[in-house]
């Protein structure tokens, strides 16, 4: 199979970058070549790989912004985002490191203790460390301060009781930072009293149970909590002030490229069936290229605002807005367009299929649209 037509290196990307998405390229049509992996659908949520993974640990493309002393590539956010665009694009298997490089890393950076860092940031680079996400939970839905979990304080440590749901690969992860009350809810302030803890995944007190979906996928999952013990080395920052970090860790989450090339291989492959005639043309791709070109600056522009650190929760709530309703968008084109056509390949119906089932979670995963269009309304003075 042919490497799907990638995203074009912007005009404004720093110098530099030009080569080091060539190697990307050329890296994924070795992998390709090799049958290592086909392009998917979600491929930063399903797609786990650990041998993919450890594959570019060794070529230096996890942990790239990790300082040198904590076993990481010094490189900066801008690289790292011109390597995640180049693996999404190419609907590669990265959801086993995903979480960790992507929101971990700098969290741990910017809120770490140094063992933490010392213990956690060389495992992650070399992709022998995997992390979940603890934050939402059943009753909670995208509203963090409704969070039930709680924390209370024990000799030595803290014992962690409640439940978080949607925990993406906690049943392959090994560990998973949790946000949790320390203080009971002061109904003036219910942002105040939350608290995070680095959990292990494997330790007592923690249950991992599956959450199967539809298509019969497993990445999803529910995690018990029953008086998990957390010592006082694995509080993650300061205790009372989880929510300024969970809310800042966010803008990493949100508005990173694969808010909007979750389907992207779907839209190459949908534009080479139109190209070999096994589809009509249609005016709309162009217009769906158009917002995913347009979606490129402005998630590089989140990122060039993150190496500067500078706030970007506004603008990443934008850019997760904008690019998870695209990505709705092109697997509907798909599904439309495609519909009992018998020109198009199998593969293209595979991935048709994929985005459809997923589509329904593009707008909710990370905070719904409904919640982060309040987000945007507040940071623009709106509210």
């Amino acid at each position: 199979m042919a490497l799907p037509r990638l995203v074009p290196a912007a005009a404004g990307d720093p110098a530099g970058t030009a080569g080091l998405r060539a190697q990307v390229r050329a890296f994924l049509t070795e992998q390709l070549a090799a049958g290592t992996f086909s392009p998917s659908v979600d491929a930063w949520l399903c797609g786990w790989s650990v041998a993919f993974t450890g594959a570019l640990a060794a070529r230096g493309w996890l942990g790239m912004t990790v300082p040198k002393e904590y076993g990481g590539h010094g490189r900066s956010f801008l690289e790292r985002f011109v390597v995640t665009e180049e693996l999404l694009a190419g609907g590669a298997p990265v959801a086993a490191h995903w979480i960790a490089d992507r929101q971990i890393v700098p969290a741990l950076l910017k809120y770490g203790t140094e063992a933490q860092k010392r213990e956690f940031l060389p495992a992650i680079t070399a992709g022998e460390c995997f992390f979940g996400i603890g934050m939402s939970e059943p009753d909670a839905g995208s509203d963090l301060a409704g969070v039930r979990t709680r924390a209370v304080r024990v000799d030595g440590g803290w014992a962690l009781t409640g439940t978080k749901v949607w925990t993406s690969g906690a049943h392959r992860a090994h560990a998973f930072i949790v946000l949790a009350r320390t203080a009971p809810v002061d109904p003036q302030h219910r942002h105040a009293g939350l608290s995070q803890f680095i959990v292990r995944l494997d330790g007592p007190g923690v249950e991992v149970r599956p959450i199967i979906s539809m298509n019969g996928g497993h990445h999803f999952n529910e995690v018990i909590l029953d008086d998990a013990f957390v010592p006082d080395a694995m509080v993650f920052g300061e205790i009372g002030d989880g929510w300024r970090q969970v809310t800042s860790e966010l803008s990493f989450e949100r508005s990173g490229p694969e808010r909007l090339l979750s389907t992207f291989p779907l839209l190459a492959a949908v534009t080479d069936s139109m190209a070999d005639e096994q589809l009509p043309a249609d005016a709309t791709l162009g217009r769906l290229v158009a917002r995913i070109a347009g979606l490129h600056q402005m998630s590089t522009a989140v990122a060039g605002a993150l190496e500067r650190k500078e706030p970007a929760d506004v603008a990443a709530a934008v850019v997760k807005v904008l690019g998870t309703t695209t990505e709705g968008d092109i697997a509907d084109f798909a599904d439309l367009r495609t519909g009992d056509s018998t020109g198009v390949d199998s593969r293209h119906r595979e991935l048709v299929m994929a985005a459809v089932d997923q589509r329904p979670g593009f707008t909710l995963r990370g905070g719904t649209n409904e919640v982060l269009r309040g987000v945007i309304a507040r940071g623009l003075g709106l509210r």
